[in-house]
């Protein structure tokens, strides 16, 4: 398993990575990579945390990128159909995936706290649900994990 958010990195190079790896699967695919697509992945790669789609709209809105809803959702669809962002099912949000380079499976730890998303790998084949799995004969294709606690931050903060 890795995890880079809850660490210290430099963000911009986290930026500026991710979007470079954006650009060239696009670019290996013909896959057009709209100035709307681009801003929502920049909104979220800038945010290391769960956005629901009117936040983003909003911003989308107060940048001139557009003020309708499927203008997000468009964006939102194209970006989680290849990869470069993930739902969030338990906070009905959006998250940038900080594993562009390869397929995986993720699992997503959320402060409660602090509101702070990390993406962690995960293998679904492994454990106690890849266990019932096989014994079901079941041959996993998706999972979706969400743990919800305090970040290292937020653990170690003084209580009031």
């Amino acid at each position: 398993m890795t995890i880079t958010a809850f660490q210290t990195h430099d963000h911009g190079q986290c930026i500026s990575d991710a979007l470079a790896s954006a650009d060239r699967f696009c670019a290996d695919r013909n896959l057009q990579m709209t100035p709307a697509r681009r801003r929502v992945l920049e909104i979220l790669l800038e945010a290391h945390r769960a956005m629901g789609a009117y936040d983003i709209l909003d911003r989308l809105r107060d940048e001139g990128l557009g003020s309708q809803p499927p203008v997000a959702y468009r964006a939102l669809d194209f970006l989680t159909t290849h990869g470069f962002v993930h739902r969030i099912e338990g906070l009905n949000a959006f998250i940038a995936c900080t594993h562009l380079d390869h397929r995986h499976a993720p699992a997503f730890l959320i402060c409660r706290a602090c509101d702070r998303v990390v993406e962690a790998e995960v293998d679904p084949a492994g454990g106690e649900l890849g266990r019932a799995a096989a014994d079901a004969g079941f041959a996993i294709e998706r999972t979706v994990r969400e743990a919800i606690g305090l970040c290292p931050a937020c653990a170690s903060a003084p209580t009031a």
